[in-house]
């Protein structure tokens, strides 16, 4: 995470002079990953190519296996954040809790290809609610139980929570998002979304992992925070969400997706550049403004 991560050594001969990297997914358009990662190599003063690419499920392996040596790494979106698992030779952690990767980097030997995967969703989480002012908290309630709720629950282990609740349209298909908590040291409990929904909330902390779209106001009409609660909502386009917005009304503290996905962007960044998603970059701060500032997002 951002504030404890060591600075970059000021030497960057291990770093290649170019390379190609990209976002993968399907569908893929949307993503905001190469106006972050284009802006940040930018500001470190290297022209590399950053681009986007249509994968779809069951493709992966076979466009990972047709890349040359120009490609430094690559950015993963569902559905391959767990597709890619079957294809590294090492895993951070988060990856190992999350059961989803959604960073690979390449190294070679000679003409031996090693991929490492790194979750950086985790962080992203984290590192979002910290710019709220939120370091700590014994209490989350995450709506949602996909590859990014899994995510979550891991990001509330570090924040130091002792309980997450998981709010699912199907209580009974969470079995691997209870395995993540138990394997993460979190107490857990899977409730019905709509049941949620109805009432007010009395955890501190909420993620919300549901897709753009996926409520309407008449969908959250009960649902009320503790005043000054925190709300994260991954979904940002549009923005407010109808959950952020009637969040915001009620007396809560809403932050949006696109902080999570400028903190996961800019431990990327430290990944393909530094090998090390822990090792801050030269003037970060300066990097990280011009991240933001190319989707349109201020302090």
């Amino acid at each position: 995470m951002t504030s404890s991560a060591p600075e970059s050594p000021p030497e960057s001969s291990r770093r290649p002079t170019a390379c190609r990297l990209a976002v993968l997914g399907s569908p893929i358009a949307h993503s905001k990953s190469p106006q972050l990662h284009l802006a940040a190599y930018q500001a470190l003063g290297l022209d590399w190519e950053y681009t986007r690419a249509d994968v779809a499920p069951g493709e992966l392996s076979d466009f990972v296996l047709g890349l040359d040596e120009s490609w430094r790494g690559l950015s993963l979106t569902m559905p391959l954040k767990e597709e890619v698992l079957s294809l590294i030779d090492s895993a951070d952690v988060q990856s190992l809790l999350t059961g989803a990767a959604n960073t690979v980097l390449f190294g070679r030997s000679g003409d031996a290809l090693s991929v490492q995967g790194f979750n950086t969703d985790v962080g992203g989480i984290v590192d979002a609610l910290a710019g709220t002012g939120i370091s700590r908290s014994s209490e989350v309630l995450i709506l949602g139980a996909g590859a990014t709720a899994r995510s979550s629950v891991v990001a509330a282990a570090e924040l130091g929570a002792e309980h997450v609740t998981i709010a699912a349209r199907s209580p009974q298909k969470a079995e691997q998002i209870t395995a993540v908590a138990t394997n993460a040291g979190v107490a857990v409990s899977v409730v019905w979304l709509a049941d949620v929904l109805g009432a007010e909330v009395d955890a501190p902390v909420t993620i919300s992992t549901l897709p753009g779209g996926a409520l309407t106001a008449a969908d959250i009409a009960g649902f009320a925070p503790t005043p000054g609660a925190a709300l994260l909502d991954v979904a940002y386009d549009p923005w407010p969400s109808p959950l952020a917005e009637a969040w915001q009304s009620r007396g809560g503290v809403a932050v949006s997706g696109l902080w999570m996905l400028a903190h996961q962007a800019l431990a990327q960044v430290r990944i393909f550049v530094n090998g090390d998603p822990q090792l801050r970059l030269a003037d970060e701060p300066a990097v990280f403004a011009a991240m933001t500032r190319a989707i349109g997002l201020t302090a």
